[in-house]
Formats: C-alpha cells, structure tokens, sequence
C-alpha cells in the first residue's frame, strides 16, 4: 500500500510521466555483438529455450536474452501448422499441370466442363457419435438443479464412408464392408 499512497502523492505534486525513471543500478548493457551471438545460436538451432540460450552465454541475464531474443533480433516463438499432408516437389508439379489442364479445358469448353467434373473423399464414420458439451447446454434459472452428463467417448465402431459429388450435389455415398481397406482398385470399382 505504501507504492500506492507515494504515487497518489506523486500525482498530487504535478508528476504526470508514470514510465519509470533511471535510477542506480547494474547498467542494461545490450551491444552488437552480443546480439550478434544470440542471433548466431538461434540460427544453429532455431528450438533454443531462453534457458538454454542462458546456460550457452552465462554473463547474460535471462531477462537480457529475452529482450535481445524479441526485441533486438524480433524472433517469435511460433508452433508449425498443422498441414493434411507434406507435398513433395513431384506432388506439387502434378497438381499443377492438372490445374492447368482443367483451366485450358475450362477455356474451350466453357461451363459445360464444370458439369463433367467428380471429387470425391472418404471419412471415418462413427456408428454412436456422443452429444458434445457444447450441444448440451441448456437455459435454466439460477436456482434450478444442474443437470448431469456421464462422459461419454466415440464409439469403437467405425465405418469407412467414400461420398462422391459434383457441381450438382452428392452422387453417391459408399460405406466400406469392415476389414477392407480403401485404395485406387476401390475407387475404380466404386466408381
């Protein structure tokens, strides 16, 4: 409370600035050369913690590293995004002649094209899906009695379900026989 009534006090006085002030201390020392090293170790491995980065350069605070780290050299610590599937450089080029055959048919032909073309895409299907928390809720009065939900999981019993559609609508839903797999053989017989 004393921090308080000092800066009640300071307000009063006329004080209007409420950064800190310098004051005596152990200097913030942050050169270019130190930057230049902690930017070197985070290139060698771009996973460093503040802590290791600490143990690797032990005359430096962590509170130092840490403002070198996100202000010095502006790195953020960031997690990967989370993608379906990793392409690869094949993948990527057969994905793009395919689009650039569906745009030079979609050229000549026109909207008649986009009639012809099917997709499709296959699922897991649970046979017992539980109703979420979310789905669940309820308006009740304060002084109402909660109601209680057993937790439930998914069921073990799954369907491998393959629908196929096009610009129209779904043409076909396919629920796989158990112990089967889905491959290219599937498709076409599916198909």
């Amino acid at each position: 409370m004393e921090w308080l009534e000092s800066g009640f006090r300071q307000f009063n006085d006329g004080r209007t600035n409420f950064h800190d002030k310098a004051r005596s201390g152990r200097p913030f020392v942050v050169n270019d050369g130190l930057v230049a090293k902690v930017n070197e170790k985070i290139r060698e491995n771009r996973r460093f913690t503040i802590r290791m980065l600490c143990d690797e350069l032990q005359q430096t605070s962590k509170t130092v590293l840490h403002e070198i780290v996100t202000n010095s050299v502006n790195y953020r610590k960031l997690c990967s995004r989370w993608v379906p599937k990793m392409l690869t450089d094949v993948h990527k080029m057969k994905r793009f002649a395919s689009a650039l055959k569906f745009l030079n048919r979609y050229s000549e032909e026109g909207n008649e094209f986009l009639n012809k073309i099917v997709t499709g895409d296959e699922t897991w299907v649970c046979l017992v899906t539980p109703q979420s928390k979310q789905q669940s809720m309820e308006w009740k009065h304060s002084r109402s009695p909660t109601k209680k939900k057993f937790k439930t999981t998914l069921s073990a019993h799954k369907i491998m379900c393959t629908v196929f559609w096009d610009r129209q609508g779904i043409l076909l839903v396919d629920f796989l026989p158990r112990g089967e797999t889905i491959n290219a053989v599937r498709y076409c017989e599916t198909l």
